[in-house]
């Protein structure tokens, strides 16, 4: 199905190009609070303290454990080049 053409379309400033500047930046790493948690204990409590046992399974736990799959890359200035097609950019006034 073919959507209806634009009565009205989007006017934006004279753009060179719509691009997106960094789309892609990488996930932090899930263990990381863990890890804190854990040297933060140790710190309090010492290495050898009983009461960090269970923030210590706990990053065990989330080291095991398997990683996340990775996604795809970001496809936002490819829909950004296809739909710049579509809209008229603005006339500089003098």
């Amino acid at each position: 199905m073919v959507p209806p053409p634009v009565k009205n379309p989007i006017k934006l400033p004279p753009l060179r190009v719509l691009r997106v500047r960094v789309p892609n930046r990488r996930e932090p790493n899930p263990c990381l609070q863990y890890m804190s948690s854990v040297l933060s204990c140790w710190a309090s409590a010492g290495y050898t303290g009983r009461s960090c046992t269970t923030v210590e399974q706990a990053l065990r736990t989330c080291m095991d454990a398997p990683p996340a799959p990775p996604t795809g890359p970001n496809t936002i200035n490819y829909h950004l080049g296809r739909f710049s097609k579509r809209l008229v950019a603005q006339a500089k006034k003098k």
